[in-house]
């Protein structure tokens, strides 16, 4: 504590602060017996302000008449008071005021007159406030509100002329003429801003200045008044030459001749003045109106313009039409969805008047010359009928039918009610489910203009192809049903729902379908079938079955029960098989004999417990391999690509183990496998034909029995040989002769090779087409003779025959039917390889002789 901090209560004053001293952060600490606490830090601070810089502001320019701001640029200060402005008349400070940072300037932008009046100023801090105020005064000069404009009037016409300036204050008005200021006189009034002048005569003409003027600046309108004499003139705008009405209808034919005064008006018809009457009118500026024009008042119309500076007269023709009607209008229709419909509209017209038809559907015209869908406008000049193809749902409603000429327009219209199926139903949910039903509700959807009369339901599953039909409960769902139970459902099975509405026109879209939802678990319902098995290995009991499908399981942990026992007995095996997807099982026990029948059963089972058994089946054991190898195997050739393995069956009991057949397997001496052919034959069969084989190959073969538990011991290897190669060569210069029904062929011995099997004779190959059976026919010699009625033509081939079998064959021969050939014969040499030439020979049987 020092001379001037004193503590009064909690607070700490300070005597005469000084800033080199006093400046700083301060805290209070509060202490009673219990302990201390410090307060938030206050921190003091002392107002300053320095001297404004030296330095010479740079120079601001502004143009005469504008505004200007000269910123202050204050010195360095800490602490200047709040504040604050406001209008001594109370009236709040306009919304468009703008301040500066600190608020000590006030800125009004686009300063109008309401904004005038006294503004003050008040500054305060703790020390005390301060005021001060000042006065905005608005002036205004001179704006033109309302200007006089250019006039031209006729003789004796009256003048009247007003114009109108804001400013403040109120600024007055001076007329001047012609540069010269305009007294009031007889023909003359001024008042304020507005000129009179009556009576007007040519002297009058001239330009015309309005002055207004106030204190601050003076501002002049202009205008020019023409004053006009002439006599009636219709050079400029003469009556319409040809003017067209209807029977029925009104007319009014124009008469603006330019005359000064204005003109007297009377009409004529052809040469007859016209007086008015209850449907002829001479209108107040001179037109001539008919009413309810008939037939007889086409003709010549001449109108006539008088006043005291001349006569004028022109002529116009009126012609009158028949009127246009609508003989058939469109009237209402209700048509299904998908149908084409016509809606009418033809008129009888004035043969001279051309009619355009417009259509309107729901007021939007129909734009047919851009090939609208669904709309195409029909029939001729006079037929503006609308045809409307495969209507759809969108098109009920308003049609309108326009027909327009140059001298009216005429409406019909008509509504149309398309009827389709409803519109899908809405807003699916599935309320319960169970594990065989499940609770639905819907919304109808639209109508489509023909009430709905029944709802289907469908579901789908991952095992389903498609959406399926349900049954529910109730049985029908009428129109007016928007909820059912689902029945029939496979437990534990994901399902949707879908619903589809009908009417009297068809079934509907269908709806979104529901969420996905499982049915609950239960126990499975469905045995297996086909229960089978036998085979495995010894004291194994191999046992099969068609599996259950996903969807007929029921439930988690899904697998299968196996019960099972020896025919005879009285005990059940029970066995369980904790995979889905099996269809197999193997039960092993040493005490099994070979072939033993068993009776099986198979069940299934989920986390709901056990299911349905399926009936009984008899099942074998597995057995052993065959003990016994074949006897009295032997191989025999037959060509050389084809041998014969032949051997001695195997009688066989439990012992020696069941034969199902035979395996004959076949090896050369330099086979890279030590077998290269193995094939099987079933039952008591003894023999097998080895074809594919090479030419002139030593092969060895052996042979061993097999049942399902494999095969048994081989027989000791036999041996044979394949026949050499086939002849290579076929046979050639072919000649044939052809008498009658008889045709002789002849040709060359083939010599072989001397790895190839010798020639043993020929096989003559003959058809009556490449899709008629062949006919062969076997020979030693070279040469043939066949007996066959030549009603076609034949195609013949020759091949030869050896212990190898069959060789080449020659290219085939076409021998033409017996009506193309002479009835003296022909023969013929056939090339072996190509046809490169025919040699024409008669030729007795095996003797061919040169033609002379």
């Amino acid at each position: 504590m020092s001379y001037h901090y004193r503590l009064d209560g909690g607070s700490l004053a300070i005597s005469s602060p000084r800033t080199d001293q006093d400046i700083g952060t301060y805290q209070c600490l509060a202490t009673n017996p219990l302990g201390t606490i410090l307060s938030q830090k206050a921190k003091l601070q002392f107002a300053y302000i320095e001297d404004f810089e030296t330095k010479t502001r740079s120079t601001v320019s502004v143009r005469e008449g504008q505004g200007v701001v000269l910123l202050c640029g204050p010195p360095p200060h800490f602490g200047v008071p709040d504040i604050s402005w406001r209008r001594l008349d109370g009236s709040p400070l306009p919304g468009k005021v703008k301040y500066s940072k600190s608020q000590a300037i006030l800125e009004i932008p686009n300063f109008q007159q309401e904004d005038e009046g006294v503004y003050e100023c008040i500054a305060s801090n703790l020390r005390g406030r301060n005021l001060a105020k000042g006065q905005l005064i608005f002036y205004a000069p001179p704006e033109w509100e309302q200007k006089i404009q250019n006039t031209y009037l006729s003789i004796y016409d009256s003048l009247l002329w007003e114009c109108k300036a804001s400013g403040k204050p109120n600024p007055w008005y001076t007329w001047l003429k012609n540069g010269e200021r305009l007294n009031p006189e007889e023909r003359i009034q001024i008042e304020n801003g507005t000129l009179i002048i009556t009576m007007l005569n040519v002297s009058d003409s001239g330009i015309y200045q309005c002055a207004a003027e106030n204190k601050y600046q003076i501002i002049y309108a202009n205008a020019e008044l023409r004053v006009l004499a002439s006599a009636p003139d219709f050079s400029k705008n003469p009556i319409k030459k040809n003017s067209v009405v209807q029977v029925g209808g009104d007319i009014v034919i124009e008469c603006k001749p330019n005359a000064f005064p204005r003109a007297a008006i009377s009409w004529k018809r052809g040469m007859e003045i016209l007086r008015q009457s209850k449907r002829v009118f001479i209108l107040k500026d001179g037109s001539l109106k008919i009413h309810n024009v008939t037939r007889s008042d086409a003709g010549s119309y001449t109108c006539i313009a008088t006043n005291q500076f001349g006569v004028a007269k022109n002529t116009g023709s009126l012609a009158v039409k028949e009127r246009t009607v609508i003989t058939v209008p469109p009237s209402k229709m209700d048509v299904t969805v998908g149908e084409s419909i016509v809606l009418p509209c033809q008129v009888s017209h004035d043969s001279s008047i051309e009619v355009v038809f417009l259509w309107s559907f729901n007021g939007d015209v129909i734009d047919l010359k851009k090939g609208v869908a669904h709309f195409e406008r029909i029939g001729g000049e006079s037929v503006g009928d609308l045809m409307i193809r495969n209507i759809q749902l969108n098109h009920s409603g308003e049609y309108l039918c326009t027909v327009k000429t140059t001298l009216e327009s005429l409406s019909a219209e008509a509504d149309i009610i398309v009827r389709g199926p409803p519109g899908p139903p809405e807003d699916v949910r599935v309320e319960h489910i169970s594990s065989t039903t499940s609770q639905l509700s819907w919304r109808p959807g639209s109508d489509n203009n023909s009430p709905i009369q029944i709802f289907s339901i469908q579901a789908r599953t991952p095992f389903s192809v498609g959406w399926q039909a349900v049954s529910t409960v109730p049985e029908i769902l009428n129109g007016k049903t928007y909820n059912a139970t689902v029945v029939g459902l496979s437990p534990w099975v994901e399902y949707e729902f879908r619903v589809v509405a009908g009417n009297s026109i068809g079934i509907g879209e269908p709806s979104k379908p529901s969420e996905v939802l499982r049915t609950k678990a239960s126990v499975p319902a469905v045995a297996p079938t086909n229960i089978n098995g036998g085979g495995g290995s010894r004291s194994e009991l191999v046992i099969t079955w068609e599996s259950i499908p996903e969807e007929l399981q029921n439930g988690e942990e899904f697998g299968y029960i196996i019960m099972l026992r020896p025919v005879g007995s009285t005990t059940w095996t029970k066995e369980r098989v904790p995979f889905v997807e099996s269809s197999r099982f193997v039960y092993r026990n040493e005490s099994i004999t070979p072939l033993s029948p068993f009776e099986v059963k198979v069940g299934v089972y989920n986390k709901k417990g056990e299911g349905a058994l399926s009936t009984t089946s008899i099942v074998y054991s597995g057995e052993d391999e065959p003990q016994l190898a074949p006897r009295g195997t032997s191989v025999q050739s037959f060509s050389a690509s084809e041998m014969e393995v032949s051997w001695n069956g195997i009688a066989w009991n439990r012992n020696t183990g069941r034969v199902l057949g035979y395996e004959v397997l076949y090896w050369t001496d330099d086979s890279k496998e030590s077998v290269i052919g193995k094939i099987r034959v079933s039952g008591n069969v003894t023999t097998k034909n080895i074809t594919g084989l090479k030419a002139n190959t030593v092969y060895f073969a052996s042979v061993r029995a097999y049942n399902t538990a494999g095969t048994g011991p081989s027989s000791p290897p036999v041996n044979g040989t394949t026949k050499k190669s086939p002849p290579s060569q076929p046979p050639a210069n072919i000649a044939w002769k052809l008498t009658n029904s008889k045709l002789c062929l002849n040709w060359e011995h083939v010599k072989t090779m001397e790895n190839e099997s010798e020639v043993l004779g020929y096989k003559i190959l003959y058809r009556q087409n490449r899709q008629s059976k062949t006919h062969i026919l076997e020979t030693n010699n070279t040469s043939a003779e066949l007996l066959v009625p030549f009603e076609e033509d034949y195609l013949i081939e020759i091949r030869t025959v050896s212990d190898g079998g069959d060789g080449s064959s020659s290219e085939e021969i076409r021998i033409p039917k017996m009506s193309s050939l002479s009835s003296r014969g022909v023969s013929v040499i056939e090339p072996s390889i190509h046809f490169l030439s025919i040699v024409i020979m008669i030729f007795y049987c095996f003797a061919i002789q040169p033609l002379i």
